[in-house]
């Protein structure tokens, strides 16, 4: 495995169920959590209700809030890591730097900053938020003042006083906004389009509660059950854009209670289908918007200087600090560009601006290849855990079949791959990430939305769970045994 956030925890745990002791998990950082470990810049936190946010086979009893702060879901990783034995599989401060597939002898060689290692299957699983997400802007490396990406928040840097500049208004930054708000002397958020912002149903776990999960585990899993339930529902305004204003309705009454100005109200209005964009919950950005001393600009950024940042319209905002919430790279992931088949075609190369995997996870020309939260698995609207348990499930059966049929590879065939895509491309017409009249990052450079399952989850963890070998062809492991005797 690479990467020793959820996915990667989830396949390393899946495959010790199933029996697999050879496991390697390999960490760039020194601890476990991914994007959790990554991301702790104030007021971090999850967007799916805690009840929904745990692996099924290790519930957390001990959420304090209705939606898990990064903290608490960073502690729930290094626990699940320690109490189902990972720990001892872990490679932490190593980083793959390449990986090519070996067609004579069968394996991934793998590359790392602690040296080369030899692999029969290879586990990508640093997801699709792993890596900052900077923007071109002429001049914002001449920037004197400080500058950082929310994911590397700099918590040595005092805002206290500082005249700061936010660029980016997406999920990232609607949370920390409201804390630097509280800090800076003057904040300007540059926004490039509004989003929808929900109000966020988040409240204090009581005592009686939590007690009452660890006391009685099945009252968790029934309110586990009614969560994922009600959030599957969403997938209809989705998937029928028409019904998407009962929704907006929502989000617009909410917009009306809390900026009462109707000037910056239209500047904080979206003007495209809600879901198009990622939908956002929280209840005191607005609020942090109509403080005095904070300015929203919705002018497109000219240049930054050496101490301010230019607007198209010609305003000059000196600032001390800027902060960057401009997302990550999600379409052209770094690792494609580091995994390379047998003639060294690399998976950037391969995919063409457009990734595609048989669900999600194999894709033809890279045996022994999976990759988890991979192209078209990433989801709008529920826990993405619910497709990383289906597809640790799916690896760790791949792995016990090569096993059990003493086979050397498995590679997906183009004819599945292309039913498959043919498939997902027909779902994703007419739903709103598709007709809903925005620009995101669900949709990559070919402009195809190579991000998202386009419907219920329940198809997907049926479909994934379980290995098909018809799906593949198979090498023996014979084969194998040939071509090392012969060279």
């Amino acid at each position: 495995m690479v990467g020793s956030g959820f996915a990667g925890l989830g396949a390393a745990i899946a495959l010790a169920r199933s029996g697999e002791r050879d496991v390697g998990v390999l960490e760039r950082a020194d601890d476990v959590g991914g994007t959790w470990r990554e991301n702790t810049y104030p007021g971090c936190a999850c967007d799916v209700p805690s009840v929904l946010y745990s692996f099924s086979f290790a519930p957390n009893r001990s959420w304090t809030r209705s939606f898990s702060p990064q903290p608490e879901i960073q502690a729930y990783l290094q626990k699940v890591a320690r109490e189902y034995g990972v720990v001892p599989y872990l490679r932490t401060s190593c980083t793959m730097l390449d990986a090519q597939w070996d067609d004579s002898a069968l394996v991934w060689r793998l590359r790392t900053s602690r040296g080369d290692l030899t692999a029969q299957a290879l586990v990508a699983a640093t997801g699709p938020l792993n890596e900052p997400a900077l923007p071109r802007i002429r001049g914002l490396d001449r920037f004197q003042g400080e500058l950082f990406h929310s994911a590397e928040w700099n918590h040595d840097y005092d805002l206290t006083g500082k005249r700061v500049a936010v660029i980016g208004t997406g999920a990232s930054a609607v949370q920390f906004i409201p804390h630097v708000a509280r800090e800076a002397a003057r904040l300007t958020v540059f926004q490039r389009t509004a989003p929808w912002v929900m109000p966020r149903p988040d409240r204090t776990l009581t005592r009686v509660e939590r007690r009452a999960y660890r006391s009685v585990p099945a009252l968790q899993k029934l309110a586990r059950a009614g969560v994922w339930a009600s959030r599957e529902l969403s997938v209809i305004g989705f998937r029928n854009p028409g019904i998407m204003p009962l929704a907006e309705r929502i989000a617009s009454r909410h917009l009306r209670r809390q900026v009462p100005d109707p000037e910056l109200r239209a500047k904080l209005t979206p003007h495209f289908r809600m879901g198009c964009k990622r939908v956002l919950l929280s209840n005191d950005y607005y609020p942090a918007l109509t403080q005095r001393h904070v300015d929203l600009s919705t002018d497109p950024i000219a240049e930054v200087t050496a101490s301010s940042v230019m607007s198209a319209d010609g305003t000059e905002r000196e600032v001390d600090c800027i902060i960057l919430g401009t997302g990550f790279h999600v379409t052209d992931v770094p690792l494609a560009r580091q995994v390379r088949n047998a003639a060294g075609v690399t998976l950037e190369e391969h995919w063409e601006g457009s990734p595609q995997a048989h669900l999600g996870m194999m894709v033809d020309g890279y045996p022994n290849l999976f990759l988890m939260v991979g192209p078209n698995t990433g989801l709008g609207h529920t826990s993405i855990l619910l497709m990383i348990e289906a597809q640790a499930s799916y690896i760790a059966e791949a792995v016990t079949t090569m096993r059990r049929r003493d086979l050397a590879a498995v590679e997906v065939r183009r004819e599945v791959l292309d039913r498959y895509n043919a498939a997902l491309a027909q779902k994703l017409e007419g739903t709103v990430w598709t007709s809903g009249g925005c620009s995101s990052w669900y949709v990559d450079a070919t402009g195809r939305v190579s991000t998202l399952w386009p419907t219920f989850t329940l198809p997907y963890m049926r479909s994934a769970q379980h290995f098909d070998p018809s799906t593949c062809h198979l090498t023996a492991r014979t084969a194998q045994r040939d071509v090392l005797q012969s060279a």
